[in-house]
C-alpha cells in the first residue's frame, strides 16, 4: 500500500502508513529539521557581530556626524553607543535606492512608521544615497580593520564561503538583501567581506519578517512575544523600535485574547510554541544558503566566531544576550502553528 503523507508548510512533517515505518520516518524528519534549524542559527549567531558592527562602532558614529547627523545619544549600560535613528534607518534603508521612509518601514518590519517616515525624510534632508553608503562602507571596513587587522588569517576562503552562501540566498520578498546585492563589492578585502557577511544577516532578516506576517503576528506583537522568548523583561525591547505605552498595552491585549500572553504579561506555552514557529520557519527559509555551504560551514563558523567575540570584546557590538543567540528551541518547531492556531494546539492558560 502507498504511503499516505501530510504536510505543514510545504515541507513533508509526517507519514501515515499500513506499513509500520511511520515513526521511524517521522524521527528521521525531526532529525532533519534539528539539524537545519541548528546550523541556521550557529550561521545567524556567527555573522551578527561582523556584520551589524557597522551599527554600533564609532568609526560609524564619527562618519555620520560628518554628514551632518546628530551624534549617538544611545547609550546603554555596556558603555556601547546605539545608533542615532535618522542615520539608522537613512544609512541601512540606501542599498534600496533613495527611497521614502514608507519604503524603508515595509522593508524593516518592526519598526514604528510614525518614527521611520519622518526619519528618512530627515534623512535625505541631510545628505544623498551615495555620501551615506560610501560613509558606511569605509565604517565599516575602518571598524573590522581596527579590531581584526587589514588582513586577519582566512579572510580570502571566509569571503568565498559568504558570497557562495550569498549567491545561493533566494531573491524573492527580500528587498534589502536585493537592495545590498546591486551595490556590488567593495574594492578592498575587509569591505567585500563585510558586504557578503551582511547579504546573509539581511536575508534571514528580510526572511523573519516573511515568517512572522505569514503566522498572522504585526509588529508590536511579535516584539512583545521575541522579548519574553528571548529571556528579556516584558516592555524592555519594544521601546526601542519606537512604540508607545499604548501601543504595547493593545498588543498584550490582542495577544491575551488569542491566549499567547497571561493576563499578566507572561508568555504562555502557546506563545512561546507561536515564536518558536516563527523562527523555524525562518531558518526553512535559509536552506538554500546552508546547501551552499555544506560542509564547509564548520571551517566558516571558526572563524567568524572568533572575529565576532573580538568584535564584541572591542566594544563595537553589544554583550550577547543569551536567548538571543540560543541554537535549541522547545518541541513545538514546525508545527505548522499561526497565531490564532497555537492557543487551539496547546491550551489558553488563565
Amino acid at each position: 500500500m502507498m504511503p499516505k503523507a501530510y504536510e505543514h508548510g510545504g515541507n513533508l512533517v509526517g507519514v501515515v502508513t499500513t506499513l509500520g515505518f511511520a515513526d521511524v520516518y517521522a524521527m528521521h524528519e525531526k532529525e532533519l529539521l534539528m539539524t537545519i534549524r541548528e546550523r541556521a542559527r550557529r550561521l545567524r549567531n556567527a555573522v551578527e557581530p561582523v556584520a551589524a558592527g557597522v551599527y554600533f562602532a564609532p568609526e560609524a558614529h564619527t562618519a555620520y556626524e560628518a554628514l551632518g547627523f546628530e551624534g549617538s545619544a544611545l547609550p546603554s549600560k555596556d558603555g556601547i553607543e546605539r545608533p542615532e535613528l535618522k542615520s539608522y534607518f537613512t544609512s541601512r534603508g540606501a542599498c534600496m535606492g533613495q527611497v521614502p521612509g514608507e519604503v524603508v518601514a515595509a522593508a524593516f518590519g518592526v519598526f514604528n512608521p510614525k518614527f521611520v517616515v519622518p526619519g528618512v525624510a530627515a534623512g535625505w534632508q541631510t545628505t544623498s544615497r551615495a555620501a551615506i553608503l560610501q560613509a558606511r562602507e569605509q565604517a565599516a571596513t575602518a571598524m573590522l580593520a581596527r579590531v581584526l587587522g587589514e588582513q586577519p588569517e582566512g579572510l580570502g576562503r571566509v569571503t568565498d564561503l559568504l558570497r557562495r552562501a550569498a549567491d545561493a540566498a533566494p531573491w524573492a520578498g527580500h528587498p534589502i538583501y536585493g537592495g545590498l546585492r546591486s551595490l556590488g563589492f567593495p574594492d578592498h578585502p575587509l569591505g567585500a567581506m563585510w558586504r557578503a557577511a551582511d547579504l546573509l544577516r539581511e536575508h534571514r532578516g528580510d526572511s523573519h519578517v516573511i515568517s512572522w506576517a505569514v503566522g498572522g503576528a504585526d509588529a508590536v506583537e511579535i516584539l512583545l512575544l521575541t522579548e519574553q522568548w528571548w529571556g528579556v523583561p516584558a516592555r524592555s525591547y519594544t521601546p526601542s523600535r519606537g512604540w508607545s505605552d499604548a501601543d504595547m498595552d493593545a498588543g498584550f491585549d490582542r495577544l491575551t485574547r488569542r491566549g499567547l500572553m497571561t493576563a499578566d504579561e507572561q508568555l504562555t506555552d502557546a506563545g512561546r510554541a507561536f515564536r518558536e514557529e516563527v523562527e523555524v520557519r525562518t531558518d526553512e527559509l535559509e536552506r538554500p544558503v546552508l546547501d551552499a555551504l555544506g560542509e564547509d560551514l564548520e571551517e566558516l563558523l571558526e572563524h567568524l566566531d572568533a572575529w565576532s567575540e573580538a568584535i564584541i570584546a572591542a566594544g563595537s557590538y553589544p554583550k550577547r544576550i543569551a536567548g538571543v543567540y540560543n541554537v535549541g528551541g522547545g518541541p513545538h518547531f514546525g508545527s505548522g502553528l499561526t497565531i490564532d492556531t497555537a492557543a487551539e494546539q496547546y491550551g489558553k492558560e488563565p
